[in-house]
């Protein structure tokens, strides 16, 4: 049963729709790739100036009345708040799909996306409004997180589908893309401020200004995606494949197992998403003399590595297979959970040998875990159970992993951080030796 939704119900999807209508029209992989691309480099883009100004700015200006320690605690709370939220957003979002159609619910969820990030650089601190400072921040990133929900447009679930035979690990990669291009262009634009600013400087404006450019970044992604969204070729291939938004309490009861599964295969990678990129830089800023500047630029140059390791994970699981890859992958997450962490201590050496080790294996591991269930759900909940898939799996393995691994390290020593990781490989590895219906699907 396929849906029909209202096409160019907003003015920007008219905008779009009268760009990119033409009767002779059709949408390559290649253009699908792109707005895949462009989507998700601008919601990661969002996500590291967040994490960044977690660690850098949010302690001492939401909270100045702890100490550094603790303000990164809380900072990192509030952090977790997005990933709880998203479910939410993917609810509410749903239901605007079946009503308005998938291209109106895009436009106001990048909306609310970038009205929220940008509302952050307005931010007064603690010593202006008092805790209404923190209330405005949780409450901004709440907004970020059901957005986030809501900016779930199927196009990485087209793209899996429309793989060819024995490209699938090439495909399911791309979307992953945006991860480590959002955090390259975050962390330098980070480090030039903090580089070019006095501190005092930074703090009172410097840090403000990614937070407007996030803005206009989501604008622009807007209309790169509903160049694919409005047109009609584009709404005939997702009812062809049934990616049709489905209530989400009916995904939920027919699909739980499914989902469940999802959740927990990549729950390896996802961890050490944060284990190498927001958990580092809160370590090496509070418990180290170097400026952050010097460690944002080692970031980026990492996550360029990264970027090499992730396209090499396509390559690489079409000749091994998805499992095969995600499970070697998630072994060795395992082992460097043992003895990379206690790196970070080792100054600008230690630090850069496991940045740039825990970016190649965060490459390999996070370049498959996208894509992989959208063929084992049934065809009317697969574009559901794909949403609610990618939401559980991001706050299991993602939401909690800074704040863990700060409150482990600053208690029991950096050798411990390594436990939150070392329980995300597990996870995978079960999932994926439990799953054998999953593990036929995704090879």
């Amino acid at each position: 049963m396929t849906t029909t939704h209202p096409i160019a119900s907003t003015e920007a999807e008219r905008d779009a729709l009268a760009l990119h209508s033409r009767d002779d029209h059709q949408i390559s992989p290649g253009e699908i790739a792109i707005g895949v691309v462009i989507g998700r480099t601008s919601e990661f883009f969002d996500f590291f100036v967040y994490a960044i100004a977690s660690v850098l700015v949010f302690p001492k200006l939401v909270f100045p009345y702890v100490d550094p320690l603790t303000g990164t605690i809380y900072s990192f709370a509030i952090f977790a708040l997005a990933f709880m939220a998203r479910p939410v957003g993917t609810l509410i979002f749903m239901a605007v799909d079946r009503a308005y159609g998938r291209g109106t619910k895009l436009t106001i969820a990048l909306f609310l996306l970038g009205g929220s990030t940008a509302a952050i650089a307005f931010l007064p601190g603690h010593d202006t409004i008092g805790h209404a400072s923190v209330m405005l921040l949780a409450l901004f990133r709440m907004g970020q997180g059901v957005a986030l929900g809501g900016s779930w447009d199927g196009l990485a679930s087209l793209l899996a589908l429309n793989a060819p035979e024995g490209r699938r690990g090439w495909y399911a990669m791309i979307p992953q893309l945006g991860a480590p291009l959002g955090l390259i262009v975050a962390s330098l634009l980070f480090a030039f401020f903090t580089v070019t600013l006095p501190a005092q400087d930074f703090l009172d404006w410097g840090w403000r200004y990614p937070f407007f450019v996030s803005f206009a970044i989501n604008v622009v992604a807007l209309f790169a995606r509903l160049r694919i969204v409005v047109t009609p070729e584009y709404a005939r291939r997702f009812e062809s494949l049934s990616l049709e938004p489905a209530s989400v309490r009916e995904t939920i009861q027919a699909e739980w197992r499914t989902i469940a599964m999802g959740a927990f295969a990549p729950l390896a990678s996802f961890a050490m998403f944060h284990m190498v990129t927001v958990f580092p830089l809160s370590w090496v800023f509070l418990f180290t003399p170097e400026a952050p500047a010097g460690f944002l630029v080692i970031e980026a140059i990492s996550a360029a590595l990264g970027t090499v390791a992730l396209v090499a994970s396509g390559l690489i699981a079409d000749r091994v297979g998805r499992r095969t890859l995600l499970g070697f992958s998630a072994a060795a997450i395992a082992v460097f959970s043992g003895f990379a962490p206690q790196l970070l201590d080792g100054g600008p050496i230690g630090e850069a040998v496991f940045m740039l080790l825990g970016f190649v294996l965060l490459g390999l591991s996070f370049g498959q875990s996208s894509g992989a269930l959208s063929s084992s759900f049934s065809p009317r909940h697969r574009y559901t159970g794909s949403a609610l898939t990618s939401d559980l799996a991001w706050l299991f393995g993602a939401g909690f992993a800074p704040i863990a691994a700060l409150l482990l390290s600053s208690h029991f020593g950096l050798a411990s951080s390594g436990a939150y990781l070392l329980s995300g490989a597990l996870c995978t590895l079960v999932a994926l030796w439990l799953n054998r219906e999953l593990a036929r699907t995704i090879e």
